[in-house]
Order: structure tokens, then sequence, then C-alpha cells
């Protein structure tokens, strides 16, 4: 059978939830999700293709080959992928109703004034090579629940570590939204100060909950991811711990 992605048996990633219509992965940090320019064949799609090939193939381009959401390539942590036809369809469905219940786990360079909040500010693609984002009344409307789960007992200033629920799903949404409240992540690259670029290897963002209804069953899939290992370090540097399995919900 003829593939339109190129297998990569090469690609590591995690298995969180297998069933025969839906997979939960784990994608690393620095892995792209898909294929693009400058990455036709290195990405989790491609280790995807290597397992699921037949599968992914059958639900063809129309339907992203099964990828029903993704991550940025600095950001690690769970996502959803579809099966089959049927079950790729509710999930879509779902996701576009807000019904499935995405939560990460983040550090910031300082606290938020609140320990808990929503935060409700339209984002807008930039037009340019960068794919940036800000924060523009002409933008799509987009919401982020947050709250604070320990602040620094080290390290210079008040960082921070949240866990926050996008409840929108827009680029970099997130990573803007904590920025614009004073609060952008460590490690980010595109929106933190240059003097925080280095207190973390990367991006200091985790995708660590998905919360949905099975397409087919209707049963509640509640599935989780530890704290990444290549973060334990600014945790420690920053004297905090690895947070506990807890949920952030908007009101």
């Amino acid at each position: 059978m003829n593939l339109s992605i190129s297998p990569n048996p090469d690609i590591v990633f995690k298995i969180r939830y297998r069933d025969e219509d839906l997979l939960v992965v784990e994608k690393p940090a620095r892995l792209v999700t898909q294929p693009g320019r400058g990455h036709e064949d290195d990405t989790l799609l491609n280790g995807l293709f290597a397992e699921f090939g037949q599968q992914l193939q059958n639900l063809g381009k129309a339907r992203d080959f099964g990828l029903l959401h993704r991550l940025d390539r600095q950001t690690s942590g769970l996502l959803i992928v579809g099966l089959k036809p049927r079950a790729y369809d509710a999930l879509r469905k779902a996701f576009a109703q807000r019904e499935v219940k995405k939560f990460y786990w983040a550090i910031t360079a300082k606290a938020p004034n609140k320990p808990s909040g929503v935060i409700k500010r339209p984002i807008l693609e930039t037009d340019d090579d960068k794919k940036l984002a800000k924060i523009a009344a002409s933008g799509k409307p987009a919401l982020t629940a947050y709250r604070v789960l320990q602040t620094a007992t080290k390290g210079e200033g008040r960082a921070a570590l949240l866990e926050c629920r996008p409840v929108t799903g827009r680029l970099h949404q997130v990573r803007i939204h904590l920025h614009s409240i004073g609060c952008p992540i460590l490690g980010d690259e595109f929106y933190a100060p240059k003097s925080k670029l280095f207190v973390s290897p990367r991006l200091a963002l985790h995708a660590h909950r998905l919360v949905f209804k099975h397409p087919t069953t209707g049963e509640t899939v509640d599935v989780r991811s530890p704290w990444p290992k290549d973060l334990a370090a600014v945790l420690k540097r920053l004297g905090l711990e690895k947070p506990k399995e807890t949920a952030a919900e908007v009101e």
C-alpha cells in the first residue's frame, strides 16, 4: 500500500492510551507534530505511520491522517489520534464543541496577581514566516483558565508553577495569554524576555491531561502524563515540587 507520509521507525514517542478507535500519544519536546517545510520525514506523524500507517492512510488527508490537534514543537505532552473514520469524526465534533478538556503545566517567570482566574483576550495570528500570535481586538475569541499551584522558593524573581486549561484552541494560546498578564513561560523564545530564556532548557510547557468522551462507548477517558524528565532540574533550581494530578476548571 502506498503511503502519503513516509514512515520513520526512529521517531520516539509514548502511547499513553490505545484501543481500536484511537490513540493518546505523548509527544516529546523538540519534535514537530506533522510534516512541513524543512521537516518532511522527522515528525510525530512519520513515527505514527511507522506503526499505524495503513489505518492512518485510510483516514486520508481530509481527516489529517488521524491528527485531531497539534502541539508546538517545543511543547511536550498528550495528543489524540483517531484510527477509524467514525471515531475521528466524532472526536472532531467534540473538539469543535469544546467538549475535550485539555490541561497544561507551565512554569512562568512570575506569579499572576491572582491565584486563579480566566484570561479572555482575542488572539490574532501574525502574517509572517514565524507564525506568531498577539492580543488584538480583531483576533478570534480565546479563553484560558489558570491557577497557581506553587510559587518558587529559590532563584531570582517570583517564578510560579501553573496549571492552565485552554478552552479555545488558538495558535500559541497558553503562551500568549500568560505573556499578556505579565507571566511569560520560561524558555519561550518568542514571548519571554531574553533574560528568562536560559532558566529552562526549552519551553516549560507540558500538556499533561486530556479528558473526553469515548467516541464509541460514550465513557469518560481521562489520560494523564507525568512531569517531563527534561524539566525536572528546572523545578529543583526554583525550589518547586513535581505537580500532583489535579484539575483546573473554568467556573
